[in-house]
């Protein structure tokens, strides 16, 4: 059992930073979704023609969106080249890295929404697109952190059987995360307009594509409660031994209530826009608390591995590699 040096405080409060503004960019693209606005601005890279637009109306909503891009895609860049010189571990490094290409491609996907008008399979790929760059730059942020350099490797056997746990439920809300920006962008948010039954019906005939979307959506969201609250119950047995883990689920689990009542308030409230955002924000949050104790139970799970990157000039006492 072992654990790494001080690592560098700066990159990893960095890092932070940088996932804080991505969270933010992911509640900006909520909101263009969400008030009809993507649109807007009709044109791309620019706005009108212009840097900066008169922002009136939906082209707030959208522009706003876009320098809020260009903030975050200027933040990551910062962050691969500091993670190129700084960060030892080969694997870490790829991590800022895939975040770094990931925001190109996200970027790209962008433009081509607003120059082919919205088509729904470009829309929700760049949605997906914004998750794994949400996605790398929390887990970058995880492994940097001075908890994480300072604890010991492999030292539960609690958390080595809960990991597959964690990960599969992880995978789960991204997997309902996509299901909801299908839905959101085939406009099937309202296929069914009550709450909690569908069409009056506890298990509905599905009509429609959308109503099926619509169906599998809400059928995914009990689910994810369902996954996440099993998780945290799992975890309670590591409140001593692996007390980070325990934290995490315990929070996933009291977030996953709140989210379920958002997506019921979406729907009831006709999709109200503030309503909408925050669901989609608390779907991002609840990704990053799973995502983060997916990779806090393989740590402390995995037994410390022999040194498999360079050292970094001036940073031969950070070389050590870890799992």
């Amino acid at each position: 059992m072992t654990s790494t040096g001080p690592g560098n405080p700066a990159l990893a409060r960095f890092a932070r930073i940088t996932a804080g503004a991505t969270f933010l960019l992911l509640m900006a693209g909520a909101s263009v979704t969400s008030t009809g606005s993507a649109l807007a601005v009709p044109d791309w890279p620019l706005s009108y023609g212009k840097v900066f637009p008169r922002m009136t109306g939906g082209v707030l909503f959208e522009h706003g969106h876009r320098m809020i891009a260009g903030v975050v895609a200027v933040l990551i860049l910062v962050l691969c080249v500091w993670a190129r010189r700084s960060e030892p571990r080969a694997w870490a490094r790829r991590l800022a890295y895939a975040a770094g290409a990931l925001v190109l491609v996200q970027a790209a996907l962008g433009g081509l929404t607003v120059l082919l008008l919205l088509p729904p399979a470009v829309s929700v790929a760049h949605a997906a697109t914004a998750m794994l760059v949400f996605s790398c730059v929390v887990s970058f942020a995880v492994v940097t952190s001075r908890a994480w350099l300072e604890s010991a490797a492999g030292v539960s056997a609690r958390a080595a059987r809960l990991a597959p746990w964690t990960a599969a439920a992880t995978a789960l809300v991204f997997a309902q995360i996509l299901v909801g920006a299908v839905m959101r962008h085939l406009g099937a948010g309202l296929a069914f307009p009550d709450f909690p039954l569908a069409g009056g019906q506890l298990v509905p005939v599905l009509h429609s594509m959308y109503q099926a979307i619509h169906f599998f959506h809400r059928v995914g969201g009990v689910l994810v409660t369902l996954a996440v609250w099993t998780l945290a119950a799992s975890a309670f047995g590591l409140k001593r031994e692996a007390p980070v883990v325990w934290k995490l689920a315990y929070y996933a689990a009291i977030l996953v209530v709140f989210q379920f009542a958002l997506g019921a308030a979406s729907i009831l409230t006709g999709l109200n826009p503030f309503v909408t955002v925050a669901h989609h924000a608390g779907g991002a949050a609840l990704l990053a608390l799973l995502l983060s104790c997916t990779l806090w139970c393989f740590r402390l799970a995995r037994p410390a591995q022999a040194p498999l990157s360079r050292p970094l000039a001036g940073e031969a006492a950070l070389a050590q590699e870890t799992p």
